[in-house]
């Protein structure tokens, strides 16, 4: 049976590095990934409810084919992994803690805040 892994962290708690380590078998999606073109990271704020579809769809798409999946995004608040649990599948969720440089220079005081809006998440 397939699973979903996801991992959750503030930025650059190493969630990406977590998961090419750790789940180097899976389908490995973000909604970071939704940003990247030709001409390199090209974030929008008003487009990020279209890059989480974007990113459920990819997961659900990788499931169908009978493929395993780890999704590695910020998931400040547990209600935003909801979609994932009602997929069917086994879900494990876990939490990326490390402390690396975030590498879209998002500030240090935006990392401060989502640190204090992240929600435990007890399963």
């Amino acid at each position: 049976m397939t699973e979903v892994v996801l991992i959750r962290g503030v930025a650059g708690s190493g969630k990406t590095t977590l998961a090419k380590q750790q789940f180097p078998d899976h389908e490995h999606y973000e909604a970071d990934m939704f940003f990247e073109k030709d001409e390199g990271y090209c974030y929008d704020a008003s487009l990020i409810k279209e890059a989480h579809k974007w990113c459920n769809e990819k997961t659900a798409e990788a499931l169908k084919q009978g493929k395993d999946v780890v999704v590695s995004n910020t998931f400040i608040r547990v209600w935003e992994m909801n979609p994932y649990f009602n997929m069917n599948v086994p879900v494990r969720v876990l939490v990326a803690e490390g402390n690396y440089d975030n590498i879209h220079d998002i500030p240090k005081e935006k990392v401060e805040r989502m640190r204090e809006r992240f929600e435990p998440f007890n399963k």
